[in-house]
């Protein structure tokens, strides 16, 4: 099959080397991958922020580089919100109405790709430790993900998925939220770190790198031993 890939702007800026592991992985799964290097945000920050015409501005290049031939996999359950769900609000009735309608349908994060597209749940993969897999609030209540990334994790050879309580609590991060209310941000943040420190996990594993990177600030600042993975480095992981 053939797929463009979608790079979250998290991982582009912060830690690029997991969009090759993006590709390693979907290539593993026999996908042809290609990538637009003209491709930016898709506007989720913007529109997060009330800036809605700023957003409708990022979204309209988004769809004027698309592939509408192929597959979009995004590496994050944020981006794919923001182009299956919010893109309603932007493009509804617009000269870009069919266009976004039609990418709409061929938008996947990466786990349900593997899982629901492509019905593939064991990659090889291995990697030894505990792990927790974290919900992120998009992939949970905007894209109904939950049970696809948890079915490729419990295929990777070595890692034992453990449950993190309170699981479907957010970790604080909430794009602008983060910003607006930093104080609750890092109190909401605190509260997770503690709850996935009493299962006795090592990594924490997500498909959303901005709810990641988040929780690794306080990792750090408070000198916790534990390690923040993308999914798709999990998934590229001994293959």
């Amino acid at each position: 099959m053939k797929v463009d890939l979608f790079i979250p702007c998290f991982v582009d800026q912060f830690k690029p080397e997991t969009a090759f592991n993006m590709i390693k992985v979907l290539e593993k799964a026999g996908c042809k991958v290609t990538y637009n290097i003209e491709q930016t945000c898709c506007g989720l920050p913007a529109f997060n922020a009330g800036h809605w015409e700023d957003a409708r501005e990022v979204g309209e290049k988004v769809l004027n580089e698309v592939a509408l031939d192929k597959t979009l996999v995004c590496g994050a359950a944020s981006c794919t919100a923001m182009i299956r769900n919010s893109y309603d609000l932007l493009f509804q009735n617009s000269s870009y109405h069919n266009k976004y309608r039609q990418l709409q349908k061929k938008s996947f994060e990466l786990s349900e790709f593997l899982v629901d597209v492509l019905k593939i749940e064991n990659m090889g993969s291995s990697l030894d430790g505990k792990a927790v897999y974290l919900d992120s609030c998009h992939a949970l209540n905007h894209c109904r993900i939950k049970e696809q990334p948890r079915k490729l994790l419990n295929c990777v050879a070595g890692l034992e998925l453990l449950n993190i309580p309170s699981p479907t609590e957010c970790c604080g991060f909430g794009g602008m939220f983060s910003v607006n209310y930093e104080p609750l941000s890092v109190e909401l943040g605190e509260q997770k770190i503690e709850n996935i420190l009493s299962t006795g996990a090592q990594y924490i594993i997500s498909t959303d790198y901005a709810c990641l990177l988040h929780l690794d600030g306080i990792i750090k600042k408070q000198n916790i031993n534990l390690r923040i993975m993308h999914l798709a480095d999990v998934l590229a992981s001994g293959i």
